[in-house]
C-alpha cells in the first residue's frame, strides 16, 4: 500500500508530483491511499511503501483533464484524490477519456469541477467587506464567508486585482488571508464572532437597495436559487429581502391598482399598459417547472373591460403553440356554445388557470396531462392580478382546476354548477360549469347533445345573472 501525504487540502501541485510518479511506476489506483496532513486514512492498510521517485517515463495529458483536475482539487469530497488518480491511470491507455461525456467517472469528476466553479463564484459575489478603523486611524476591511469547499486560496487573486489599493482580510473557518496593500498573507481559521457586524456604509447602500427593490421583477425561486439563504447572513442588503419579499405583491397590486384609479380619473395612466406589463411579466414565469417543456406562456386576451370572465384549465397543444387561449377543438366547442346563448367572444374575457401546457411525450404527440395542485396554486397569483385588472362583474370557472383556483379549494362541479356565488375578496360574482374538453370526451352521441345544451344553458344564466 502506498500512502501519500498532501500538505494541504488544496495541495494540488503535491498530488500532481505524486501521481506522476505513481502512474509512472504503473501503481494501481486500489494501491494508493491519499491523506491531508498527518491524518490517517487507511486504519487496516498495514506498514505504508514509499511513494516511487520520479522516473524518466513521462506522459502527458489533455488541459481539459489538467483544468478539470485543478477544481477537483479544491473540492470538499475525500475521495477526489483517489478520483482523480484512476482518472490519469485510465489517460495512460485511454487519452480521450475525458471527452466521453457518458463516462460515470468523467461524469463524477465533471460534477464536482461544476461544484467548485459554482462556490468560486458564490464567493466572489457574496463577500462583503466592512470598514474598520485602527487605532493608528488606519482604514482596514473585513469580511466573513464560509466556502463549500477549499475556494480560498485559490479565489486570493481576484480579490487582490479587484481590491489591490485597500487593505484587506477574508475569514473563513478553514483559512484566513490577508492583503496589506503589497503581499498577500495566510493565517489560521477564524470564527464568525471574529467578523464585523456592520459599517455606516451599509445603511446607505441598504437605502439604495431598497428604493431600487422592483417587485414586478421579483422571482423568489429563481433568486433564492442564484443567491441560497446560507449567505445572506454576511450580506446588508439580505436583512432587507424577508420584507422586501413579503410586500412585493402587495407592492405590485398597488400599482395596478393605481393605473386603474388613474384611468378612472382620467389623470395619465392607462389600464392596458398595465395589463400589458403583467402580461410580458407573465411570459417569463418559472413559478412551476411547467414552463421549461411548454412552448411559451399563454396569457388571457379579450378587452380589459370585460364585464364576463371566463377561466379555463390550461392551454391545449394548439393554445401552446398560437400562444393564444381557447383555439384548439375545445375552443371552437366554447365559441359556438357562446354563440348560441347569445355571448359575444369578442366582449369577453378568457383565459386559464394554468398558464403553461402540461403534457405526456407519445411519441410525436403530446398528450394533455391534468395540473397538480402545487401548479395551480403557483398559477393563481397571475389569475388574481387578471381579475383585479378586469374587475369582471361575472367570473365562469370552466371545470375544476379553474374553479380550485378561483377559490382555493377543491370543488364538485355537480354540487356547484349552475348558480351565482361572491367570489372571495372584491372579486365580484361568480358561477361554475363544466370545460368544453368534457363534452368533447362523451362517448354516446345522445349524452354529447344534452350536456352541450346544458352548457349552453349554464353560459347563458351566468350571463343574465350579471344584470
Amino acid at each position: 500500500m502506498r500512502v501519500v501525504t498532501l500538505a494541504s487540502a488544496d495541495d494540488f501541485d503535491g498530488w500532481r508530483d505524486a501521481a506522476r510518479a505513481l502512474a509512472a511506476a504503473s501503481v494501481p489506483p486500489d494501491d494508493v491511499v491519499w491523506q491531508v496532513g498527518e491524518a490517517a486514512t487507511d486504519l487496516f492498510g498495514g506498514a505504508p511503501t514509499p511513494v516511487p521517485e520520479a522516473g524518466a517515463t513521462a506522459f502527458s495529458v489533455s488541459r481539459l483533464f489538467l483544468d478539470t483536475a485543478r477544481n477537483v482539487a479544491l473540492h470538499s469530497a475525500p475521495e477526489r484524490w483517489a478520483l482523480l488518480y484512476t482518472a490519469l491511470s485510465r489517460l495512460r491507455t485511454a487519452p480521450r477519456l475525458m471527452e466521453d461525456g457518458a463516462d460515470p467517472l468523467v461524469r463524477r469528476l465533471e460534477g464536482l469541477a461544476k461544484a467548485v466553479r459554482r462556490d468560486i463564484h458564490k464567493m466572489r459575489a457574496f463577500v462583503r467587506f466592512r470598514q474598520l478603523v485602527d487605532p493608528d486611524g488606519a482604514e482596514r476591511y473585513v469580511a466573513w464567508f464560509e466556502p463549500e469547499h477549499h475556494i480560498v486560496r485559490a479565489n486570493a487573486t481576484f480579490f487582490v486585482n479587484r481590491f489591490a489599493g485597500m487593505r484587506w482580510s477574508i475569514l473563513t473557518p478553514e483559512v484566513t488571508i490577508h492583503w496589506t496593500g503589497e503581499r498577500l498573507e495566510e493565517g489560521p481559521g477564524a470564527t464568525r464572532a471574529e467578523a464585523p457586524e456592520g459599517d455606516p456604509v451599509e445603511e446607505v447602500w441598504k437605502t439604495y437597495y431598497a428604493s431600487i427593490f422592483n417587485p414586478a421583477r421579483l422571482k423568489v425561486g429563481a433568486m433564492v436559487k442564484e443567491m441560497p439563504r446560507k449567505y445572506w447572513k454576511n450580506m446588508p442588503e439580505t436583512a432587507l429581502v424577508p420584507a422586501l419579499i413579503a410586500g412585493a405583491q402587495a407592492r405590485e397590486s398597488g400599482m395596478i391598482e393605481q393605473a386603474r384609479t388613474n384611468l378612472g380619473s382620467g389623470i395619465g395612466g392607462n389600464i392596458e399598459t398595465a395589463w400589458a406589463a403583467l402580461r410580458d411579466e407573465a411570459a417569463g414565469c418559472t413559478r412551476c417547472p411547467l414552463y421549461k417543456d411548454a412552448t411559451q406562456t399563454v396569457f388571457g386576451e379579450g378587452p380589459v373591460d370585460a364585464r364576463l370572465m371566463f377561466v379555463g384549465e390550461q392551454p391545449g397543444d394548439q393554445e401552446d403553440l398560437a400562444g393564444k387561449p381557447f383555439v384548439g377543438p375545445a375552443g371552437q366547442v366554447f365559441d359556438r356554445a357562446l354563440g348560441e346563448a347569445g355571448v359575444d367572444r369578442s366582449t369577453v374575457y378568457v383565459t386559464n388557470a394554468v398558464k403553461h401546457f402540461k403534457f405526456e411525450q407519445r411519441g410525436k404527440r403530446r398528450i394533455h396531462s391534468k395540473p397538480g395542485a402545487g401548479e395551480i396554486e403557483a398559477c393563481r397569483w397571475w389569475i388574481e392580478q387578471e381579475q383585479m385588472l378586469i374587475r369582471p362583474k361575472m367570473t365562469v370557472a370552466l371545470g375544476a382546476t379553474a374553479a380550485r383556483a378561483l377559490l382555493g379549494r377543491t370543488v364538485t362541479i355537480s354540487r356547484e354548477r349552475g348558480r351565482a356565488f361572491e367570489l372571495p375578496g372584491d372579486g365580484g360574482m361568480g358561477w361554475i360549469t363544466v370545460h368544453p374538453s368534457f363534452l368533447l370526451r362523451l362517448p354516446d352521441e345522445a349524452a354529447k347533445r344534452e350536456e352541450y345544451a346544458r352548457f349552453v344553458e349554464d353560459l347563458r344564466a351566468a350571463a343574465a345573472a350579471m344584470d
